[in-house]
């Protein structure tokens, strides 16, 4: 069984998300006999490339909250993500384009190395203090991933490299009706959004695998094409 994943590194509820689906495969019985694989999708593609925003001032101007509100909201998503043991940094973090990001990942896939980056960059963006839109930065991501370096600074080099890849994720993303990330399609028949708990995955996983309509679960936390990643009032 395939189950392929569209999110975007700059999501905290892909990372998060991310955490809650391995759980859930983990207690899947055929667990094994999935591939799983992850799909390009950008929050924001009209963000300029080469500029970034502290996430703090770009949550308090997109809902026009102050900076502590943003903090407040910023501390929700980091107790959901500590929950699942992943480590979350409220401040210090940076927003841009994540289109670079996505062409490297489609490297890493062509190499079978594609989880590893993506692992390296989720780490790098909210739990370490490392920018994953600076070019060296993501080359040294490559490297840690196990990626030639001279292979992954000529991707970043060429803007046309894998990028009718990511657009064709995107297309599909589109196409099977995701508005929101993460985005879990499971065998082509079965689509699941946001950051659901395990539980629901491995519930999903084994219906899937019956072959058996699976229950649509309740809506779950999750970021939409705009960029918002929605949280309980602060």
């Amino acid at each position: 069984m395939r189950v392929e994943i569209w999110s975007d590194i700059a999501c905290p509820w892909c990372y998060i998300g991310k955490a809650r689906f391995a759980k859930g495969l983990a207690e899947f019985a055929h667990r094994d006999e999935v591939e799983v694989v992850f799909r390009s999708f950008e929050l924001d593609p009209n963000s300029p490339k080469g500029t970034t925003a502290p996430v703090l001032e770009m949550l308090a101007e997109k809902y026009g909250r102050t900076l502590d509100e943003a903090r407040g909201m910023e501390e929700h998503v980091a107790a959901s993500a500590r929950a699942e043991g992943l480590t979350y940094r409220t401040d210090g973090r940076d927003h841009g384009n994540t289109f670079d990001i996505h062409r490297l990942l489609h490297l890493a896939a062509a190499r079978g190395r594609q989880e590893e980056l993506l692992d390296l960059a989720y780490r790098a963006n909210f739990a370490e203090e490392r920018s994953v839109f600076d070019a060296e930065v993501l080359v040294a991501l490559a490297m840690e991933a196990g990626l030639d370096e001279a292979e992954a600074r000529a991707v970043l080099a060429d803007d046309s490299a894998y990028a009718a890849e990511v657009r064709a994720d995107e297309r599909e993303a589109a196409e099977l009706g995701a508005n929101a990330v993460p985005f879990f399609v499971l065998d082509r028949r079965y689509g699941i959004s946001g950051g659901q708990p395990a539980e629901v995955f491995t519930r999903a996983l084994e219906q899937a695998w019956q072959g058996r309509e699976v229950a649509e679960p309740a809506p779950a936390d999750a970021c939409d094409p705009a960029g918002a990643c929605p949280t309980p009032q602060a």
